[in-house]
């Protein structure tokens, strides 16, 4: 499957997106996913960046609307409204935390566990 393939499956609030503008957000996108790292997950790393960066940028269909649909909603009261959002400062301070925010964020994590090995210090000096 191609990548625009990929993304029409995975990412379908994106299906009133015209191919031309997906596929740009796509070229966007590919410096930023090594082909070298990812081999045959390729593919499906790119279109799953690219759903995420689209969602992040206000685009795409969703039931809760884009700010709910980005920013997990933790709390909410309708009096003075009042809405409070999961995103706190131990959230802010890891690297990832960006792509934790989408559906489509989390799964390009899942991929890069499969194929990245952190490498881990053992305290030694």
């Amino acid at each position: 499957m191609t990548p625009i393939e990929i993304f029409r499956l995975v990412a379908t609030e994106f299906s009133s997106m015209e191919d031309t503008t997906v596929s740009q957000w796509l070229e966007l996108t590919s410096p930023l996913i090594s082909k070298r790292v990812f081999g045959k997950l390729y593919d499906q790393a790119l279109a799953l960046l690219t759903a995420h960066r689209l969602k992040m940028a206000g685009y795409g269909d969703s039931s809760y609307g884009t700010v709910g649909d980005t920013l997990r909603i933790g709390s909410y009261s309708e009096g003075e409204t009042s809405i409070g959002f999961t995103v706190n400062q131990a959230t802010n301070l890891l690297v990832d935390a960006e792509l934790t925010l989408t559906p489509y964020g989390l799964e390009y994590l899942s991929l890069r566990r499969l194929v990245v090995i952190p490498i881990r210090s053992a305290g030694e000096h």
